[in-house]
């Protein structure tokens, strides 16, 4: 599910920009390919050269946690002083002023809200940009070409 979610805003991207090259890592098939043998040094390399050689990176934060592949990947953009977007679609961000949803902050367990990674939102925010919708995302990228 997250592969096809990622196909789907990789390919907006490309629509929207054809004159951009996008980096995805898990197209390239030499680290990706699972019927051959690419070690951890290989990938890391592999991976951490394209960021370091691009202008922009676009992390999808979406789901239960922040993959740590992703994560490391905001760190090193950061630390390199690559912009990072972010896109954060999580329905549960809504419902802010309901008073029950509020309310069952203060059960145990009961939160109705997401939890995302403050520190990985904060290193993204610190150099670039958070949105919840992909259509934003994709506008937003103009201001960084």
């Amino acid at each position: 599910m997250e592969r096809l979610y990622n196909e789907k805003i990789v390919l907006s991207i490309r629509e929207t920009y054809p004159e951009i090259e996008v980096y995805v890592p898990q197209e390239q098939g030499e680290i990706n390919d699972k019927n051959a043998y690419a070690d951890s040094m290989a990938i890391a390399k592999y991976d951490t050269d394209a960021l370091l050689a691009s202008r922009l990176m676009v992390a999808v934060l979406d789901g239960s946690t922040i993959d740590v592949g992703v994560a490391t990947e905001i760190g090193v953009a950061y630390q390199a002083g690559i912009p990072i977007i972010g896109l954060y679609t999580d329905s549960r961000q809504q419902g802010a002023e309901n008073k029950q949803k509020l309310a069952a902050l203060k059960e145990v367990a009961e939160s109705q809200f997401s939890y995302i990674n403050l520190y990985t939102v904060g290193i993204i925010k610190m150099n670039g940009a958070i949105y919840n919708t992909s259509e934003d995302l994709i506008t937003i990228i103009n201001d960084y070409l």
